[in-house]
């Protein structure tokens, strides 16, 4: 049985239409949370969820990338990389899409005892339409050991 270590929320924007910020083709940093692993035991896990939601006038599946690194900056490491595509909508026609999706970073090192995630949202090159982000939009992840 895993021993809880520590969890945190970075919460970008809280109610629906509460932002409005186009997603482009460079990765934009929309969740940072930091988490304490002193007294973790050998094997630490990470548990991280996080939640986009997206809008658009006009959609023909539109991809959405979406990547969690650990660490920042230019030694940070890809440790979860995924990709929804957003569903049709016609030219005119309003769309709304949360996107919500889970993943886990298994036996990470862990310098001085705290460990720090990121997580970045984009479409690829070559997208035509690009959506906007609108809230809510939220990131969280949960330490354990054992």
């Amino acid at each position: 049985m895993g021993t809880f270590l520590d969890a945190q929320i970075s919460q970008n924007a809280s109610y629906r239409d509460s932002i409005s910020i186009p997603v482009t083709t460079t990765s934009a940093l929309f969740g940072t949370l930091g988490l304490n692993t002193t007294s973790a035991g050998p094997n630490i896990r990470v548990e991280f969820t996080f939640t986009a939601t997206l809008s658009s006038i006009a959609a023909i599946l539109t991809p959405i990338n979406i990547e969690v690194y650990r660490g920042t900056g230019p030694g940070r490491v890809l440790v979860y990389s995924g990709q929804q595509t957003l569903p049709v909508a016609g030219l005119g026609v309003a769309s709304e899409t949360i996107v919500t999706l889970a993943g886990a970073d298994f036996n990470p090192p862990s310098p001085n005892n705290f460990l720090t995630y990121q997580s970045f949202i984009s479409i690829p090159g070559g997208t035509v339409i690009a959506p906007t982000r609108t809230g809510p939009e939220s990131f969280f992840a949960a330490a354990y050991s054992n």
